[in-house]
């Protein structure tokens, strides 16, 4: 059997945890500002954020708005708007950035990954051999732009992609 070692993780696991009943998901689209919050797009029940702990480049997150851990917790309103922003955060990324192929997908509950308890849906952009010696050996990710950067790109692209609708 062969081990893949994430190193680098181990600075997102060191990471201060939230307070208890802390939620980031419900606070970022109240900060009232979508540049600092790193939030791309807002549909009417929810939204997409690039992740501060990005496993690749552009990695994004699609987020209801209304707090929930499970999605037999939505409405059908909420999963139609969902879906649609996780179809969206792909046609914004293969806009914007041209990957391969993409990873989507939820981890639904502690035991699967679920750090935060607010559900939400990973879309997480790949290239052909985008998994290198880099973070296994070196425990260094190379991510080629900044966070700040990467969400210009992405943002302007969402911005016209939206405006085309």
């Amino acid at each position: 059997m062969d081990h893949l070692h994430a190193y680098w993780r181990m600075e997102y696991i060191k990471a201060p945890r939230l307070p208890e009943g802390a939620n980031p998901f419900a606070d970022l689209p109240a900060l009232g500002n979508d540049a600092e919050a790193l939030i791309i797009h807002r549909s009417p029940l929810s939204y997409l954020v690039l992740n501060r702990y990005p496993y690749n480049p552009g990695h994004l997150l699609a987020i209801p708005f209304r707090a929930a851990t499970d999605l037999v917790e939505l409405t059908p309103a909420e999963r139609i708007d969902l879906m649609d922003e996780i179809i969206f955060a792909k046609a914004v990324l293969q806009a914007a950035i041209n990957p391969h192929g993409f990873n989507i997908g939820f981890n639904l509950g502690a035991a699967a990954g679920g750090s935060i308890p607010h559900l939400h849906a990973h879309v997480v952009p790949r290239w052909n051999g985008d998994t290198n010696f880099m973070p296994v050996i070196g425990e260094t990710r190379v991510l080629p732009q900044s966070l700040d950067a990467t969400y210009q790109h992405l943002k302007a692209t969402a911005d016209r992609l939206s405006a085309k609708t």
